[in-house]
């Protein structure tokens, strides 16, 4: 199978990817979620008219001409009200959203007046009417239509969604992600490894990876180079109904490379294997048909290689599922050193960029591009789009970078 460009392979992996069912949660499970149906406001909101200052409410005719004291006849907090009368030459000390009385017909800041005893208070200055005043339903009104489909669930849009009586709301299911590790070689992080082994790692840059993008994650562990224990994993993911299956390792040509062959005796249909890119080229993809599909990628075992390929390619895989729009966020740099020529397949380079007091990005490559040093990846804060078949670039050459972690 020749190899695929970035492009080529991002298309046949979306191709037919639709967002998952919409499901009804309480209020505190939808941050970050993609709603699925209009919200209209329960109630309005204020449901009242409310003062937006701390002062007092009074009537403005009462201090066209200034100073001049008025008598304080009661005090109106936010949760109590002040149900008598103002009169003329009268006020009520009002706070932040309390309810303003009805005789009043404006709020003076508390900092506009004087006040020498509890009983009166001494205007300094005039103020025109409805100063300081929030109208009622000035935010919003019973039955408005407040949040729309497609909505992204922010900090904002939840407290809006809280603001207009809304407890559950029905947003787009969250993707579930298994993930599995396979290899002799490995062993579990806190665990000593024998002296032919390594520490797991993967898995834990997998799983923040799918958690930072709105996914479940389940941890289908380590799994040795062994075709029945691949095959048992596999049935795990199926039977928890995982939308995406993550594999680390076993996807290259070896002979203990036996991840394809088993997703195959699954019933996986291979949509395509080996990317032009390094690192990363290993990458595989497929799905497992059923009642409920598994969306399978690859991943290579080269820790650098795995988390930049599930970077491109898990990433928007898991925003389409969860009804998001993903777009690569790209920049354009200068580079600060030259930049050697390049091969055949695109080179996502480790690197470091940095802005300067103009605005103008600056990215500089990091000395070893190793695919297995995550201690070079986890300086690196963007990758140097260097595409396939370029000339040396000198240095001041444009570039396109591609901000990592997203």
């Amino acid at each position: 199978m020749a190899l695929l460009s970035v492009e080529e392979a991002l298309k046949t992996l979306l191709a037919d990817i639709k967002p998952l069912a919409a499901q009804t949660v309480p209020l505190h499970q939808a941050g970050g979620r993609i709603l699925t149906s209009n919200v209209a406001a329960a109630l309005t909101q204020p449901p009242f008219t409310a003062s937006a200052m701390d002062g007092y409410a009074l009537r403005a005719q009462d201090i066209q001409t200034t100073p001049v004291q008025l008598k304080i006849v009661g005090e109106a907090a936010a949760g109590h009200s002040f149900n008598g009368r103002i009169r003329q030459g009268e006020a009520v000390r009002i706070f932040t959203g309390a309810p303003v009385p009805d005789d009043a017909d404006t709020v003076i800041m508390q900092e506009m007046t004087g006040r020498f005893d509890k009983h009166t208070v001494t205007i300094l200055s005039p103020i025109e009417e409805n100063k300081n005043i929030r109208p009622a339903g000035g935010d919003f009104h019973q039955n408005d239509i407040v949040l729309h489909a497609g909505q992204l669930m922010t900090p904002a849009a939840l407290a809006l969604a809280a603001a207009s009586g809304h407890a559950t709301l029905e947003v787009v299911t969250r993707p579930k992600v298994a993930i599995l590790s396979t290899g002799d070689e490995l062993v579990a992080p806190g665990r000593k490894p024998a002296d032919n082994q390594i520490i797991a790692s993967n898995a834990s840059g997998l799983a923040e990876i799918a958690r930072l993008h709105g996914a479940e994650v389940i941890d289908l562990g380590i799994v040795a180079d062994n075709r029945q224990a691949i095959r048992q994993a596999i049935e795990s993911a199926i039977k928890q109904q995982a939308d995406i299956l993550l594999t680390s390792g076993g996807v290259s040509v070896g002979d203990y490379d036996l991840v394809q062959d088993v997703l195959k005796e699954a019933g996986m249909k291979l949509a395509f294997w080996k990317i032009a890119m390094r690192p990363g080229k290993p990458l595989m993809f497929g799905t497992l048909s059923g009642r409920h599909p598994v969306r399978v990628l690859g991943l290579p075992g080269n820790p650098v290689s795995c988390l930049l390929t599930a970077q491109l390619f898990f990433v928007p895989l898991a925003a389409r599922l969860a009804g998001k729009q993903y777009t690569p966020p790209l920049a354009k740099a200068h580079l600060t050193q030259p930049l050697a020529a390049n091969g055949a397949r695109r080179h996502y380079i480790r690197a470091c960029m940095q802005k300067d007091e103009t605005g103008a990005v600056a990215v500089t490559p990091l000395d070893n591009q190793d695919s297995s040093l995550l201690s070079v990846l986890t300086k690196a804060n963007c990758l140097i789009v260097h595409e396939a078949d370029t000339p040396a670039l000198p240095e001041g050459s444009a570039c396109t970078i591609l901000m990592f972690p997203a």
